[in-house]
């Protein structure tokens, strides 16, 4: 089956001569950037190699949350939150955002007292959750069959629609004056007297001021070209959508065997909620020590394989002169197959749980390539060796959600404005500076 099908944006037809910006990556985080930076009164280039959102950022759950982040998230993620609530009416577009709620449930008083824990990191902020069970979390869980202890439930979080969203804010971000490029890689930085002076698409070059990459699972390849150091790994995530159905719950919620939201459409998104496919590539062994302490903290929910991807990136160029065709090119978007495996344990998991599910059916399903870093936070910073580059990637699966409140916190880096919140956890020296790094679970 193909990718999810996405709203189209209509893509300009002339690359500028120059511009203050250039956005490199139409996905959410690469479409937010572009739209605060053009709102802020900047010329920005918004470029694409294939569709804008063709990637993760239309193939993820549609998870709004604060939940069971890393504590180092939650102020970005509740300015994130704050943004979504008006960001139909900011776009002029839709993009399904609903506040319902998001429950994690727990099979065990082992894991009843990690989301205690948890929850405990909220307190600074006023910001809700609380464990129910019983009658109180039957209440938001109609029809289910899970022997459950309780579960984390955070009010304020909620859902949207992944193929709706990015292409609603890109779209926005050209009303406010951005040029967005599909199907228009770039292909290098170019750099005058040390610092950004400009990019080179395949199109052509384009003069600027500051360059935001924000490529996802590409973001360490164009990196490595400039000779910055990003480590980046890809984990790839499979996920159906099911036809409507009538009844089910209206909260997301995730559970050991699965997790689902209820779509606009009236079906459910529906994923494993601790399995995630991890190809060993190349990269897998440059990188090993670096996510060491991740692999440690995930290996439960990891599964390796040795697949076709090793084939791919081997072959991948990983330096490349500004007039050859680059692996952007060879590949517009990608597609990766989802995990078969996959499909059918969490789709029996979730049938199990809710009978109701019986009377649907899987209408599509799919895969994305999530782009993570060691620590299982995102990089959202300038870099001080290449002064006018500042990169956003490394989401870890959280950038949907957050996608809005990382776009505004990246143009008050390139406009030097006062951050909306502090970013030094986001750091790109990090991994340099002999920083302790590793993931936080919260608990």
């Amino acid at each position: 089956m193909p990718g999810p099908t996405l709203d189209p944006v209509q893509s300009d037809m002339r690359l500028p001569d120059r511009t203050d910006a250039v956005v490199i990556g139409g996905g959410i985080i690469g479409a937010s950037t572009a739209l605060e930076l053009a709102e802020r009164g900047l010329s920005v280039l918004l470029c694409e190699k294939g569709q804008i959102g063709g990637e993760q950022s239309s193939r993820n759950w549609g998870w709004v949350r604060l939940s069971m982040r890393d504590p180092r998230e939650i102020p970005l993620m509740l300015e994130a939150i704050r943004l979504w609530e008006g960001l139909e009416a900011r776009t002029g577009r839709r993009t399904g955002y609903r506040k319902s709620g998001i429950l994690y449930t727990s099979s065990s008083a082992r894991s009843v007292g990690q989301r205690a824990r948890w929850a405990e990191n909220l307190a600074p902020y006023r910001a809700e959750a609380r464990m129910l069970s019983g009658a109180e979390l039957d209440a938001l869980l109609p029809g289910h069959r899970m022997a459950l202890k309780g579960a984390l439930y955070t009010p304020g979080d909620g859902r949207a629609e992944p193929q709706w969203a990015a292409p609603a804010i890109a779209g926005a971000a050209r009303d406010a004056g951005a040029v967005v490029m599909t199907g228009c890689a770039v292909r290098s930085l170019d750099m005058v007297a040390g610092r950004v002076a400009g990019v080179i698409t395949e199109r052509g070059r384009v003069a600027c001021d500051a360059v935001v990459l924000a490529g996802g699972a590409w973001s360490r390849l164009l990196a490595g070209n400039a000779g910055v150091h990003l480590p980046q790994l890809k984990v790839l995530n499979t996920v159906m959508r099911t036809t409507p159905v009538e009844g089910g719950p209206e909260t997301a919620l995730w559970t050991d065997g699965f997790a689902m939201r209820k779509r606009a459409d009236g079906g459910f998104t529906v994923a494993s909620g601790t399995e995630n496919t991890v190809d060993l590539v190349p990269d897998s062994f440059r990188l090993a020590r670096a996510f060491l302490p991740a692999l440690r903290h995930e290996w439960s929910s990891l599964r390796f394989r040795l697949s076709g991807r090793w084939g791919e990136e081997a072959g991948q160029a990983r330096h490349w002169r500004p007039d050859e065709i680059t692996p952007f090119e060879a590949c517009r978007i990608l597609d990766p197959d989802p995990s078969p495996r996959a499909l059918r344990a969490s789709w029996a998991a979730a049938r199990r749980a809710f009978p109701v599910l019986e009377r649907a059916e899987v209408a599509q399903s799919w895969a994305g390539l999530i782009d993570v870093t060691p620590d299982a936070i995102p990089v959202i910073s300038g870099v001080d060796a290449l002064p006018g580059l500042h990169i956003a990637t490394g989401f870890s699966g959280h950038g949907f959600g957050i996608g809005p409140g990382a776009g505004r916190l990246m143009a008050d880096l390139v406009t030097g404005a006062v951050p909306v919140v502090d970013p030094s956890a986001f750091r790109l020296s990090r991994f340099t500076d002999g920083s302790r790094v590793r993931p936080d679970p919260g608990y």
